[in-house]
C-alpha cells in the first residue's frame, strides 16, 4: 500500500467534519435564539440612556480617545461616511458566514472550535444585553456625535420607537467587533500563509467603522475582546494535522516527506 492509499489518520479533518444538516440546524437555531433574546431586552429606554451616560463619563475619566476623532474623519466627505455605513451594514454577517463555511470545507476541526467560541461569545453578549441595556453614542446628545447612517445611508435600523426587528439598546458588547476579531484570529490560527496576519485588518477596520458611525463606544469593543479572550482561554484550539496545515505552497510536512521516502525505498 503506497502513501496515496493509506487510510486517513483518526484525527484527520475528513473524519472530524460534522454532519452538514446538523450544523445548519444548529447555527440557525443559535441565531434565532440570539435574535429572540435581543427582543427580550427591549423596553428599557430610560435605563439604556442612564447606562450610556455612565459609559461616556467612564471613558472620559480613564482618558480613552474621543469617538468624535474617528467620526470627524468620516465627515470630510459624503462618500467616506456612506462607505463606512455600507461596511457596517453589509460585511458583518456575510464575512462571519463565509469564515465558517470555509472552515467547514477546508478545516473542519477548526470549524468546530470556531463555532463553539462564537457561540460562547454570543451567549455572553446576550446576557450582557439583558443585564446592561445601553443606548449607542449616536442616540446620546452628550457625545456630540451624529447618526451617519441616517444622514448618509444606508441604515440597518429604523426608528427606535417602532423598530421591532432589532434591539437598538444593546450596544455592549459589540458583536460586530467580537465576531470580526474571531474571524481574524481563526484564519491566522488555521492557515500558514505568510500573509495571514493581514486578516487582522478586518477587526481593525470594523473597530474604526463601529466607532466612527457612532454605533458603539470604545468600551463596547473592549468588552467584546475581553469576552472573546475568555472564550479562547476555555475552548482549546485543535491540534494541527497533516490535512489542516501540512501543506505550505505545495510542500509536505516532515512526517509526510519521511513517509514517502520510506514507501519509495520499499518499492
Amino acid at each position: 500500500m503506497n502513501a496515496r492509499t493509506e487510510p486517513a489518520p483518526a484525527g484527520s479533518d475528513a473524519i472530524a467534519r460534522p454532519p452538514l444538516v446538523r450544523e445548519l440546524l444548529l447555527v440557525a437555531g443559535l441565531f434565532l435564539v440570539y435574535k429572540f433574546g435581543r427582543q427580550l431586552a427591549t423596553g428599557h429606554t430610560g435605563e439604556a440612556f442612564h447606562n450610556a451616560h455612565r459609559v461616556w463619563d467612564f471613558e472620559r475619566a480613564v482618558h480613552l480617545p474621543g469617538e468624535g476623532a474617528v467620526q470627524s474623519l468620516l465627515l470630510h466627505g459624503d462618500g467616506l461616511a456612506h462607505l463606512a455605513n455600507t461596511y457596517y451594514a453589509a460585511v458583518h454577517f456575510p464575512a462571519t458566514a463565509a469564515f465558517l463555511i470555509w472552515l467547514y470545507l477546508r478545516r473542519p476541526a477548526h470549524y468546530v472550535w470556531a463555532r463553539r467560541v462564537l457561540a460562547a461569545v454570543t451567549a455572553a453578549a446576550l446576557a450582557l444585553h439583558l443585564l446592561l441595556p445601553l443606548a449607542p453614542p449616536r442616540m446620546l446628545a452628550a457625545t456630540g456625535l451624529v447618526d451617519t447612517a441616517r444622514l448618509y445611508g444606508p441604515s440597518v435600523y429604523g426608528d427606535p420607537a417602532t423598530d421591532s426587528l432589532s434591539n437598538q439598546f444593546a450596544a455592549m458588547p459589540s458583536l460586530h467587533f467580537g465576531w470580526a476579531l474571531m474571524v481574524a484570529i481563526g484564519l491566522v490560527v488555521a492557515t500558514r500563509s505568510r500573509w495571514r496576519w493581514l486578516w487582522l485588518a478586518h477587526p481593525l477596520l470594523t473597530l474604526l467603522v463601529i466607532v466612527g458611525t457612532a454605533n458603539h463606544y470604545w468600551l463596547d469593543a473592549i468588552v467584546a475582546a475581553a469576552l472573546l479572550g475568555l472564550a479562547l482561554a476555555v475552548i482549546p484550539v485543535p491540534h494541527r494535522t497533516a490535512t489542516t496545515a501540512g501543506r505550505v505552497r505545495g510542500t509536505l510536512v516532515p512526517a509526510q516527506r519521511d513517509e514517502q521516502a520510506l514507501v519509495g525505498a520499499g518499492r
